[in-house]
């Protein structure tokens, strides 16, 4: 069955071809390691886990490079402010070495804790500097470059055609077009390849002019060139690197190959919060632990992201997430008493099942629609081992890992005792006690739940 994917540069769904049969080349656009990841940042890389399930469930083998930008990301994208890990670096008065490194662990936490399956390649902007400098002065070779007291710039007029992914007209971004406009620049598209460092700049390197480091955009093209080739099939990212990061990647690398690099670009949407933009500002920038610390799992937010398409954006709210939170657990309970179950399924019900699954996740990533597959086999009255085995199939490409139930043990050990006490109490009918138990339980910050399949109790 064909694998069908949206394509940013083209506009339209098309049917993924790789450049070679059954495997898939991807580069994908990692974190600036300058500070924490934020569940809207994280969603970009569930995105990106997503795909790599879904063309491994079809068979592919796979080679993904992911890198780790720790030097030369200015705070904006167009080449204006400071360099992030600069600031960080002063925000806590460390070496940015040990910024990136401290950032880049937490970040790499925060995958495994989503059960993201990671790329066969993590590549560090710093460990690549040369590879950098070497495109640059391919790109400059060429012709496609200019020259100011302290930047070289990439030329973008002189391309065919810039503004592929946006679509934007280069002939109305012309210098002076806005107050704020770099004056030493032609084109307010051009953008920095190489940087003079100041004689107090942390991170510099000595290179063919002088004492420099590298604008922020130079380092995909440069790695992903190293690590794929001149043409790779698929180029990730959220939906804010086309406008700029995306757009001089490829103006970079037809600067220096002549070729738009991958085949295929595929962009994640944003996270709302609340129904509006996320903000440090706001109070309102959360991060995996944030979520742990108000009772939800990692996996509770992986599963809240499977209710939109990642073309859409989705909107946050502590009210999703335990919607989520509940489907997770009802999904897991499903998957249990299938395992139990003793009734035997027609392989052409088996069959239509994983048809109809296959169809939805090949359908661009649908993974919604995949969901609500996945709900039609774990509600059949016909509890069977064989419907267990295919959702365990189906988790594959979820990620779920809907055979582990939650551990008792996660709670601290004082409560575990409390919980075994009052289940005591219930099954001697001493409903005092029970009462008594339970407000124990609750002042030391927990809920306690009772329902007809047992006692549940969350932070």
């Amino acid at each position: 069955m064909d694998i069908i994917l949206y394509n940013t540069l083209t506009r339209k769904k098309e049917v993924f071809k790789p450049i070679e049969n059954n495997k898939a080349k991807i580069y994908t656009c990692g974190p600036t390691v300058y500070y924490y990841a934020h569940i809207g940042n994280l969603r970009a890389y569930l995105f990106m886990d997503n795909l790599r399930r879904v063309l491994k469930y079809n068979g592919y083998t796979l080679l993904h490079a992911m890198n780790i930008t720790d030097v030369g990301h200015l705070v904006s994208d167009a080449d204006e402010g400071e360099d992030k890990m600069m600031k960080a670096a002063r925000r806590e008065n460390k070496d940015p070495y040990e910024i990136a490194k401290f950032y880049t662990e937490k970040f790499l936490n925060d995958l495994q804790s989503l059960n993201i399956d990671k790329p066969e390649i993590i590549c560090k902007a710093t460990d690549h500097i040369k590879e950098m400098e070497e495109y640059v002065q391919g790109i400059i070779k060429n012709g496609y470059t200019y020259e100011t007291e302290n930047t070289i710039y990439f030329d973008t007029s002189k391309l065919d055609k810039y503004g592929v992914l946006s679509n934007i007209k280069i002939e109305d971004q012309k210098a002076g077009a806005r107050v704020d406009f770099d004056k030493s620049k032609k084109n307010t598209t051009d953008f920095a390849l190489w940087i003079k460092a100041p004689e107090n700049h942390l991170m510099k390197w000595n290179t063919f002019w002088g004492k420099c480091y590298p604008g922020w955009h130079i380092e995909c093209s440069a790695m992903s060139k190293k690590y794929l080739g001149e043409k790779f099939d698929i180029h990730t990212g959220g939906i804010d690197h086309i406008p700029i990061h995306h757009e001089n990647e490829i103006a970079q690398s037809k600067g220096l190959t002549g070729k738009i690099p991958a085949n295929y670009w595929m962009h994640c949407e944003f996270l709302l919060i609340n129904g509006g933009k996320m903000a440090k500002s706001l109070n309102n920038l959360y991060t995996l632990k944030d979520l742990e610390d108000k009772g939800f799992s990692p996996l509770d937010y992986r599963m809240f992201n499977f209710s939109s398409h990642y073309r859409n954006k989705i909107n946050f709210t502590f009210e999703a997430m335990e919607s989520a939170k509940a489907s997770l657990k009802r999904l897991k309970e499903g998957y249990k008493a299938h395992e139990q179950g003793t009734a035997n399924i027609d392989n052409s019900v088996i069959e239509k099942y994983k048809e109809q699954f296959l169809q939805a996740i090949n359908d661009d990533l649908n993974m919604p629609v995949a969901m609500s597959i996945v709900w039609e086999v774990v509600k059949n009255q016909n509890k069977s081992k064989q419907f267990a085995k295919l959702l365990k199939d189906f988790d594959s490409v979820l990620g779920l890992k809907i055979d582990e139930e939650s551990k008792l043990e996660e709670l601290p050990q004082e409560i575990i005792e409390l919980i075994e006490q009052r289940k005591l109490a219930r099954q001697n009918k001493d409903w005092s006690k029970s009462d008594e138990l339970r407000d124990i339980i609750v002042s030391k910050g927990y809920t306690v739940k009772d329902s007809k399949d047992g006692m549940t109790v969350e932070k």
